[in-house]
């Protein structure tokens, strides 16, 4: 039994309040208490019978603490890069050209069968590294560009293991075979369909929390990921949809209609979809930088706010458009493009980030709730919007210090 005393906190974001000259209580890795130091209690019955008597006592220099951060979108298990296919669309190639010269992802999914499980292991090891160093303690991952069986539930069992790992983040794994259709069922879309929904009770075995399904021109139709996001959650998966990035096929009522715990992107919902998304309970999750990839609108946040619509924010990395694996950097695009307050932002990154994965036990920093913590490199969460990148000081996750 560990008991943490984190004092001279000069401005506290619990999720829900701010308070100056702060202190939190840890028990193990679950918080105890949480406020103004003046109000800290001199005993916890059944944790600490006097204060004084604390195992760790930890002095944060006056500095701004805040929940740690969730990333409720993302894609990290690939192997390769392609950068020269970045190269081209930013000189303005097609979409054909570049498939002809061999990008696109089909060609992340060859490299990534290609490559040994050590390599690729390897490789999402120190992307996930980066997360958690940056102040992200919880990060949704994709698998999808293994596209096979035994690779998709492989890339599962890795995510798992590496989340036991020291100093890594918490995973919640997502079975994305839906991603795009293999070129070895090419001619056979609904033999891959129907392989897809086998495979889910094997993810479920296999450690996946949630399955996705890519919804758009060019992946998956509405029907199709329907009948797929029914399979997953009559597997015990969570439902979760790209919907609506690109065009307007349906996605958006499907996730209402599914009860899915999110829906991703949103770049062209309209008004009807956010209705259906704040009737159904779907959390929208939206992603600043892989939208300012797109000559696109980005998506209409703050329409999905005023409906009561709660949004979650994710980096959205992935090996095809967009790196970014800090969340402040997110934070703070976030502000610029979606007009949110950086108080909003902040709640999308911790509450809305707990509610797109469905899980009520972080996000915020309050009795028992897990004591993931974040010490940054300020003293006012308006540095976020400064920053572009706010530095993180110190992380805590379960309440053991995570070791730079």
């Amino acid at each position: 039994m560990t008991v943490r005393l984190l004092t001279n906190i000069g401005r506290l974001w619990t999720g829900t309040d701010v308070c100056s000259n702060a202190a939190v209580l840890i028990h193990d890795d679950r918080i105890v208490w949480a406020g103004p130091a003046s109000d800290l209690p001199q005993r916890v019955p059944g944790i600490i019978d006097d204060i004084v008597d604390v195992d760790h006592v930890e002095n944060l220099g006056g500095g701004l603490v805040t929940p740690g951060l969730i990333d409720a979108h993302s894609h990290p298990v690939y192997a390769g890069n392609r950068w020269a296919e970045l190269a081209m669309r930013t000189s303005g190639s097609s979409h054909s050209a570049i498939t002809a010269a061999g990008g696109g992802v089909n060609s992340t999914v060859t490299v990534t069968r290609g490559t040994d499980p050590w390599t690729l292991c390897n490789g999402v090891r120190e992307r996930l590294r980066q997360w958690i160093l940056a102040g992200t303690t919880t990060v949704e991952a994709k698998t999808g560009y293994h596209l096979t069986r035994d690779g998709e539930l492989a890339d599962i069992r890795m995510l798992r293991s590496l989340e036991g790992e020291p100093s890594m983040p918490r995973i919640h794994a997502t079975f994305l075979a839906a991603h795009i259709l293999p070129p070895e069922f090419f001619g056979r879309r609904r033999d891959y369909i129907e392989a897809v929904r086998l495979w889910a009770g094997d993810a479920a075995v296999a450690g996946a929390d949630s399955i996705d399904v890519y919804c758009d021109e060019g992946h998956f139709t509405a029907e199709e990921a329907r009948a797929l996001l029914l399979t997953g959650k009559r597997a015990g998966l969570k439902a979760r949809m790209h919907a609506c990035a690109n065009e307007r096929i349906g996605a958006a009522q499907v996730a209402a209609e599914v009860g899915c715990a999110s829906a991703d992107l949103l770049t062209q919902a309209n008004d009807d979809d956010i209705k259906a998304l704040a009737h159904a309970g779907v959390t929208a999750t939206v992603c600043p930088g892989s939208a300012l990839n797109s000559s696109r609108a980005p998506a209409p946040v703050r329409q999905m706010l005023d409906r009561g619509v709660t949004v979650a924010l994710g980096t959205d990395h992935n090996p095809g458009q967009c790196g970014i694996t800090s969340m402040p950097l997110v934070i703070g695009l976030s502000v610029a493009m979606f007009g949110l307050s950086v108080t909003e932002a902040l709640r999308a990154a911790t509450l809305g980030g707990a509610a797109a994965l469905r899980v009520g036990d972080r996000g915020s920093l309050a009795p028992g709730m897990l004591a993931d913590i974040v010490l940054w490199d300020a003293d006012h969460e308006g540095a976020f919007a400064w920053a572009f990148g706010l530095r993180a000081l110190r992380i805590w996750r379960g309440g053991v210090p995570v070791q730079p």
